[in-house]
């Protein structure tokens, strides 16, 4: 071989960079490293940044030997040096682009063509250790999660207890069954009951089966029985929160339910408040240090708080007992305000416009609302100035809760012609509260617009970026002249959340006697409380508003699950009939989750199936499940790869790995865009289609060059034969 290259150096430049190609053949890949896997995905795909991969050299299985490329089969510096030399323009096309870890895991692949995925278990905590329990009676439960550290489906098998005192524990709960499936970093809990039958230290293991390697996990489990009965406390709640209180008002009481799960009579030592605020709280209830609980019964604790100035307060009840989990506690927390009444009305002011003498009365409606945190005391409501507004009607008593409101409907009646301006006055225990009034008399024909209804609108509860049913309100005219809208717009700091529409419109005109439509729906924007205005100007300078209000429900995370979450499709031929595969889609949530996408890499693709899931985007009920018909449909020879992507309303992603071999078809006449090309330099041979004449001249100088060493070698060659 030595030989042979000395020979090979007086050929011309291009074949002697042609000869270390033909050289390369002769390789034997060695032994895989653990990242094979990250390889390959590197080698099909190309550097994560994107760009030109492997395989466009080198074919989609370096098994191949396309372009000689198993002289990397483990040597990561034979990869690098290539870079380095920008050998077959691979520098130019790589230089940068792999890390030196991602170019070890190319190596490896290139060394292991046919690794495959596989899971990986782990648990965490590995041991789990009970308190002391008395001897029947059951300990709070322990529980241990199990994940998949791997890359490929961890299929969970036989979940059992071993060990001396295996009968002490119980599997109790969890999400890990027998079957369940665990995706790539994806996990499940089993939860373990203690129950002792006997005194002293009791030891067991949980092993769980499945199909990573070892086959199996075990979680240790200790525990100790106590062969003396004693009482045990359990609390309906660790805290109280008193939330926002009123100083000078006592909160209700707040109730705690004390569980005696023991085997003996619970006696309280003391049952006090303390902390930092103790002298707010008040405490009751049956609890006593006077009467024991018996085992299995129960007392209450109530408390209540009565602070004082403003800001958060605290404390802790602390429940001091003869139980063998010792003394226990409960927070206590809140905050105070001093009192602060208030009221505010909508609209703050009144604007009648223009108003024919001697007709209908004009009537708007004003919103009393108390804003402040204590009951609104209401005093006195009336109108002052002109005698042509008055109070109609109104709904408003003497007292109106924090948050109530209430309305006064006003009229204006005109008996001369001209301006006229009045207060409606509000007296309360907060501060004054005037709203002005104002309105025109003439004895010219006048428009008198009125609203179907005064609000508040209160719309159904609607899911954030959804839109609920539209709400009707009528602008009608009364009057015996027409009017134009001057206006018709949404006011407050959520008028976003909601959307106008109907035939009444800014410049339209609606004639005596008749009307037109205001459409108003709530699409919310975010989630909680939301409220807006309508607001109505006319060109007479009348003003009508409504009060609007909703509540947007968070959008519902949807509980979507794959199974497989992988499939290998297996072999199918080129251009022949495409094989499908199911692939289960389940609903696992409490609500209707949409899909909305299905994104496809790689030769797959969706099948229509009148028996599987409807087309997308489609609507999934809880608990519901459909089949999404996947097709295989190779181009080329050799390994393919892809993934199936579904998106869903309200967020999530889950995708199915996808995998196939495609079987080569009759040969084609020409190349086809499946087949690695011998296109390029250096790694690559510079011809343009797949019969490069410069690599069979080099197969026929280089079997000139060997027959005529063995003449030099042997010259009596000739004459034997």
């Amino acid at each position: 071989m030595i030989g042979l290259h000395r020979s090979l150096s007086s050929l011309p430049g291009r074949v002697r960079r042609v000869w270390p190609v033909l050289a390369l053949f002769a390789v034997i890949p060695a032994a895989h490293a653990a990242d094979a896997l990250n390889g390959k995905s590197l080698y099909l795909n190309g550097p994560v940044g994107g760009g030109t991969t492997c395989q466009a050299c080198h074919g989609a299985s370096p098994a191949a030997n396309v372009n000689g490329i198993l002289a990397a089969a483990d040597k990561p510096s034979v990869i690098s040096s290539a870079f380095s030399n920008n050998q077959g323009g691979m520098g130019t096309l790589f230089n940068g682009r792999f890390t030196t870890a991602e170019i070890a895991d190319l190596a490896a692949f290139i060394g292991n063509p046919a690794v495959t995925a596989a899971p990986a278990a782990s648990v965490n905590p590995a041991s789990l250790s009970f308190a002391a329990t008395t001897i029947g009676q059951a300990a709070s439960p322990l529980a241990t999660t199990l994940s998949n550290t791997g890359n490929a489906t961890l299929t969970v098998g036989t979940l059992s207890l071993t060990g001396a005192a295996a009968g002490d524990y119980t599997i109790s709960g969890g999400t890990c069954a027998n079957g369940t499936t665990l995706a790539a970093s994806a996990s499940c809990t089993v939860q373990i009951g203690f129950n002792p039958t006997a005194a002293g230290t009791r030891g067991a293991s949980l092993v769980i089966a499945h199909n990573a390697t070892g086959g199996s996990s075990t979680v240790s489990l200790s525990g100790t029985g106590n062969a003396v009965p004693q009482a045990t406390v359990a609390l309906s709640a660790n805290t109280i929160d008193f939330g926002a209180l009123v100083a000078g008002s006592a909160s209700p009481a707040r109730s705690i339910t004390v569980n005696n799960t023991g085997q003996a009579a619970l006696t309280f030592s003391s049952i006090a408040v303390g902390g930092a605020n103790a002298g707010v709280f008040t405490l009751g209830g049956t609890c006593s240090t006077a009467t024991p609980v018996p085992a299995g019964g129960s007392c209450t604790v109530t408390v209540s708080a009565n602070p004082s100035g403003s800001g958060t307060f605290s404390g802790n009840l602390a429940l001091g007992s003869n139980a063998s989990n010792g003394a226990v506690s409960v927070a206590l927390t809140g905050t105070v305000a001093a009192p602060a009444p208030a009221v505010s009305a909508n609209p703050s002011a009144v604007a009648f416009g223009t108003q024919t003498i001697g007709a209908t009365a004009a009537t708007q409606t004003v919103t009393l609302t108390n804003t402040g945190n204590v009951a609104l005391t209401l005093n006195g409501i009336a109108v002052s100035g002109a005698a042509s507004v008055s109070i109609a009607s109104k709904t408003c008593g003497t007292t109106l809760a924090v948050g109530a409101n209430c309305t006064v409907t006003l009229a204006f009646a005109p008996t001369t012609a001209g301006a006229a301006a009045a207060t409606l006055a509000v007296t309360s225990n907060a501060a004054p509260l005037q709203v002005a009034l104002s309105g025109t008399g003439t004895t010219a024909p006048a428009a008198q617009p009125a609203l179907s209804e005064a609000g508040p609108v209160a719309f159904a509860d609607t899911q954030v970026g959804k839109s609920s049913a539209a709400h009707t309100i009528t602008l009608s005219n009364s009057g015996t002249a027409s009017l134009k809208v001057a206006s018709l717009v949404l006011d407050g700091a959520q008028a976003t959340d909601f959307v106008l529409g109907g035939t009444c419109a800014a410049n339209v005109t609606v004639a005596a006697s008749a009307s037109c439509t205001i459409d108003v729906s709530f699409k919310p924007t975010a989630a909680g409380q939301r409220a807006g205005t309508l607001v109505l100007m006319t060109d007479a300078g009348s003003q009508l508003t409504v009060n609007l209000g909703g509540t947007g429900v968070a959008v519902p995370v949807p509980m979507l699950t794959v199974n497989p979450q992988s499939f290998d499709f297996g072999s199918a031929d080129v251009n022949g009939t495409a094989p499908t595969h199911r692939i289960t889609l389940t609903n696992t949530g409490a609500s209707a989750a949409t899909v909305t996408a299905a994104t496809f890499t790689g030769p797959f693709a969706l099948q229509a199936d009148a028996t599987g899931c409807a087309a997308v985007p489609f609507t999934l009920l809880a608990g519901a499940s459909c089949d999404l018909v996947v097709r295989f449909t190779p181009v080329g020879a050799g390994d393919a790869s892809g993934s199936m992507a579904l998106a869903a309303d309200g967020g999530g992603a889950w995708t199915v790995a996808l995998s196939g071999k495609g079987n080569a078809a009759a040969a084609p006449s020409g190349p086809t865009a499946a087949t690695p090309q011998n296109a390029g330099g250096g790694g690559c041979s510079a011809a343009t289609s797949g019969n490069d004449p410069v690599l069979a001249l080099l197969v026929v100088l280089s079997f000139g060059v060997l027959g005529w060493r063995r003449l030099v070698r042997n010259p009596m060659r000739k004459e034997v034969k």
